[in-house]
């Protein structure tokens, strides 16, 4: 957290257009990712690099986005040390997770890749 504690200090030096602008690209980003969480595609990723570019801006932005890193944390660490079962359950149900999409988009011909 401390490079993003630098960076928002060098961010804070920027015009106030320019702040504008990034913010509302940020706020951008996260209602793209939330559009893109029921499609197949970086939902989640998007909306956490529209969170980053708001915790630059906002403290607001800035302490969420360290609740959220604290939780993935745990959630690494709990599935790091989960037994060899669940492990493999988990893996399992990726991989039938990203065949039903496979399959639902040869079934009904939609394009896996956007462009």
């Amino acid at each position: 957290m401390d490079r993003v504690r630098e960076r928002k200090e060098r961010h804070r030096e920027r015009g106030r257009a320019y702040r504008v602008g990034f913010a509302a690209v940020g706020f951008g980003l996260i209602a793209l990712g939330a559009a893109l969480i029921p499609l197949p595609g970086p939902g989640w990723l998007v909306i956490a690099l529209g969170l980053g570019m708001l915790a630059l801006e906002f403290d607001r932005a800035e302490r969420l986005m360290d609740r959220v890193l604290e939780k993935l944390e745990r959630v690494t660490d709990e599935a790091a040390h989960a037994s060899r079962g669940v492990q493999v359950a988990l893996a399992l149900a990726a991989v039938t997770l990203v065949a039903g999409v496979v399959a639902a988009a040869v079934m009904w011909e939609l394009p896996l890749v956007p462009f």
